[in-house]
């Protein structure tokens, strides 16, 4: 199930980061929105410009992050990892932690009070972007169990429109045009953010399921989105739908 207004709530706030130095603050109102302890947005490539790790913007206490960039830990962790092979969100508790380095990483990140718990969305742009999206929680096992089925549809729609944001505020990348997109894939688009699924969109608007299906993906083809979720984030950062 999709909560309207917390992401209606988490799309504003992120459409009011215009400038590099509104981001930190952004993500820190998107932890309260969603209970969770922190978040990190990483762009790992920036696609087509030099620099293995352009941008990154996270809550994270000052002091670890020095820590983490100067024991250069970007080489042993496993959630940097997520985007060499991942496409779908990544709970932490599959992450392979098997190396002394790696149970070293996470036992000190714990100390800084990044939480035992994580999620990480790979978020991959049409032309060659690679971003991560990491949100940690403090919250006991099945709290956050409960968390993260109830926010991971939501925090999937925001990590690209998180993408969008973060390359558009930070100079890394100029805001793309893209194709209008017709009135029926705008309907279609419109009730897939609400969590619709094809079938039911079709019984909504009246329409058979294979033509939902086809005006979804001409709409993902204008927008350049490999994905739905990346569709819907791109079509609400570009105001061509509303959540």
């Amino acid at each position: 199930m999709v909560d309207h207004r917390r992401l209606s709530a988490s799309l504003r706030t992120l459409q009011a980061a215009k400038h590099r130095a509104d981001l930190q603050s952004a993500l820190g109102e998107l932890c309260e929105h969603y209970g969770v302890s922190h978040m990190t947005i990483l762009v790992v490539c920036s696609g087509g410009r030099s620099g293995s790790y352009p941008y990154c913007c996270t809550t994270y206490p000052e002091r670890w992050t020095e820590k983490y960039v100067g024991k250069c830990f970007f080489e042993i962790d496993p959630v940097i990892d997520v985007i060499r092979w991942g496409f779908l969100p990544v709970d932490w508790s599959s992450l392979d932690r098997r190396s002394e380095q790696a149970h070293r990483l996470f036992k000190e990140a714990r100390l800084y009070d990044i939480g035992p718990h994580g999620l990480t969305i790979p978020i991959r742009g049409p032309k060659g972007e690679r971003c991560l999206l990491s949100v940690t929680s403090n919250l006991p096992g099945r709290h956050w169990s409960r968390l993260r089925a109830s926010s991971i549809h939501e925090l999937q729609i925001l990590s690209h429109y998180l993408h969008e944001t973060v390359l558009s505020a930070s100079g890394l990348r100029e805001t793309d045009r893209y194709r209008n997109l017709s009135r029926r894939e705008t309907q279609c688009f419109q009730l897939l953010a609400t969590g619709r699924i094809s079938k039911q969109i079709a019984a909504d608007l009246g329409i058979s399921e294979n033509a939902v299906k086809l005006y979804l993906r001409s709409a993902r083809m204008k927008l350049g989105a490999a994905t739905s979720h990346q569709a819907v984030a791109r079509a609400s950062f570009l105001e061509l739908i509303k959540i």
